[in-house]
């Protein structure tokens, strides 16, 4: 392992579509971080292109497979990414689960897995963020979020409540972290982005 003090600091992206989540990691690398984004092993290989794009542009990136509502597998993402990559700077939880049912069609397991893919995975993200974070006094937990973070609509109950979560966790968490020297936040991003245009 390398000296810590050498290694360039990491911007870890948990759930790296092709949007918002591709966009901030070209962001972060572009100002010299390295680009470590994720998605579903399974859909893994879809984060090639942004990998040799960021690279293309001299930037570093690593992709991984892992599934964010798995305790163990980010607690060992975020240590291998800690002593192999370098310090985790910034931690962008992008996880989205948006799907409707009107509410008496919205089944135990449908509202259940989307609480764990917005809500109980986000705060294993934040969580272990913090955890190496917060000896170190400083760096950034960004959590994006979207309209059903702060208002319900119609058909969206599991959407909407898995939201709401995630959002009262950053306030939670920016008001223990921030006299530590963590930023946390949460951002709505409501809209599409262009992952095509630097920005």
């Amino acid at each position: 392992m390398s000296d810590p003090a050498s290694r360039p600091s990491a911007c870890l992206v948990v759930g790296a579509g092709p949007g918002v989540g591709a966009s901030v990691a070209r962001a972060f690398a572009r100002e010299g971080l390295v680009a470590c984004v994720t998605r579903r092993p399974r859909n893994v290989a879809e984060l090639e292109p942004l990998v040799e794009e960021i690279r293309a542009e001299g930037g570093e990136a690593h992709a991984f497979g892992v599934d964010a509502r798995e305790e163990a597998d980010m607690i060992a993402l975020v240590d291998r990414i800690e002593a192999e990559i370098g310090p985790l700077e910034v931690v962008v939880f992008n996880i989205g689960a948006n799907v409707w049912f009107p509410i008496v069609e919205t089944t135990t397991r449908v509202y259940t897995k989307v609480w764990e893919m917005a809500a109980l995975s986000g705060f294993i993200t934040g969580r272990e963020a913090a955890r190496v974070m917060t000896p170190r006094g400083r760096g950034a937990i960004l959590f994006t979020g979207a309209t059903a973070s702060v208002r319900g609509r119609a058909e969206f109950s599991a959407f909407s409540g898995a939201k709401h979560a995630l959002r009262a966790l950053a306030q939670s968490m920016a008001r223990e972290l921030g006299p530590k020297g963590v930023h946390v936040a949460h951002v709505i991003c409501d809209g599409s982005i262009d992952g095509t245009t630097p920005f």
